[in-house]
């Protein structure tokens, strides 16, 4: 990024930090308003793999804005059949394939987090220099600007300096402080990693899901992509067990179960794109200080366990263009009014993922027996259509 003097206020000097949903989305709607944009990105190239993940909604609406719609229609894994298996692999029931439909409807696209970045790559690749192996080792507060310091030993004078660098963010500990001021761990570890093979048991386009006290496991199996696995349970160790081998992880809290489950969890010993974590929320006054600005997980990771987090990165990223665009020449302005649009949304989604850890890992077995009493509600011959039809007057 060249130190010029651009007399254009609507034309900024950023970087970004970190080259994951939010890294990229906010870099492409930045460049597309006509900003230069760097982005310094720790990892030595670009992921892969990860977890499915749905985009409806505000995550649909800003695919759409951001013109990604057809290429993520391409990478769109469609409706699964859902099965929830016995911890011996058998079938316990069998969920209809409307009542996801219904639940998604035609604004919807489940997609491998891993493709959701490949496609935001490829429509910023030849327009956005992205350093990668690189990451800031240093922020300097000047009057206009931040002074950043990338570990390559190159200083770039940035009108705006963002973090999309994740839960563990770099730039917030530089910037706004230590990590145990914002992080809050929710008691509960999550892996999830692909599969090299496919379990014998299990149809093409099916996922067979396994839920008890504490803990549940799925394996999907997509038409034409590699299958994989996605394990989150409830422990006091959740740092450690990240930190750990996955494999060992998973062998203590699901080493009994067997079939499709059983035999994804091997594969997490011989997997080198295992994801492995804490489970955790963000949660902060402010999301920027002076001209650095967070978004995505770095600001306000809602979790796994309320399953909007790739929509409010693209959310956040395209609202942040759209406010700069607004308040040329007055970033400050542009950030208060930016993140007053979102505060709402972070908040609600950040309150369902708590509710929603019961669903993920219930705590007694009441909880898990209410839950199955639900479930088979749901396919029960009378109100599974009744509810299939509330949602779609809903809708």
């Amino acid at each position: 990024m060249p130190d010029h003097v651009d007399t254009d206020p609507r034309r900024l000097r950023i970087v970004i930090a970190g080259a994951g949903i939010a890294g990229l989305a906010a870099a492409l709607r930045l460049h597309r308003d006509g900003h230069e944009v760097l982005i310094a990105e720790r990892a030595p190239a670009r992921r892969t793999g990860g977890y499915l993940i749905n985009l409806l909604g505000t995550g649909f609406d800003a695919a759409e804005s951001l013109g990604l719609v057809p290429a993520l229609r391409d990478r769109d894994q469609g409706i699964f059949t859902s099965v929830l298996v016995r911890a011996d692999g058998s079938t316990k029931l069998t969920m209809p394939t409307a009542l996801a439909e219904q639940s998604l409807g035609d604004r919807a696209l489940t997609l491998f987090r891993g493709d959701l970045e490949e496609a935001l790559h490829e429509a910023v690749a030849g327009t956005v220099e992205i350093r990668f192996g690189t990451v800031v080792t240093a922020v300097d507060h000047l009057e206009d600007a931040a002074r950043v310091t990338l570990s390559d030993g190159t200083v770039h004078d940035a009108d705006l300096l963002i973090g999309a660098d994740g839960l563990h963010s770099g730039i917030r500990d530089l910037v706004f402080g230590p990590a145990e001021a914002f992080v809050r761990d929710l008691g509960h570890a999550v892996a999830a990693f692909p599969l090299d093979t496919a379990p014998e048991a299990l149809p093409k386009q099916t996922a067979a899901t396994f839920i008890d006290v504490g803990r549940t496991a799925a394996v999907f199996r997509p038409r034409t992509h590699a299958p994989s696995a996605f394990f989150t349970y409830r422990t006091a160790t959740a740092a450690d067990d990240a930190a750990g081998s996955p494999a060992d992880a998973l062998a203590r809290h699901f080493g009994d179960l067997r079939g499709p489950v059983h035999e994804a969890m091997r594969h997490a010993a011989r997997t080198d794109g295992a994801y492995s974590d804490s489970v955790s929320q963000v949660v902060m006054e402010s999301w920027s200080r002076g001209n650095v600005a967070l978004v995505g997980d770095s600001a306000w990771c809602v979790s796994l366990f309320a399953g909007h987090g790739a929509g409010l990165a693209l959310a956040g990223a395209d609202r942040l263009g759209r406010s700069l665009s607004a308040h040329p020449g007055r970033i400050g302005a542009a950030l208060d009014a930016w993140e007053a649009d979102l505060r709402d949304d972070v908040a609600t989604r950040q309150r369902q993922a708590r509710t929603g850890m019961a669903r993920f890992a219930p705590p007694s077995s009441l909880h898990l027996g209410v839950q199955n009493l639900m479930i088979r509600a749901l396919t029960a011959p009378v109100i599974g259509p009744a509810f299939l039809r509330l949602m779609s007057r809903a809708r």
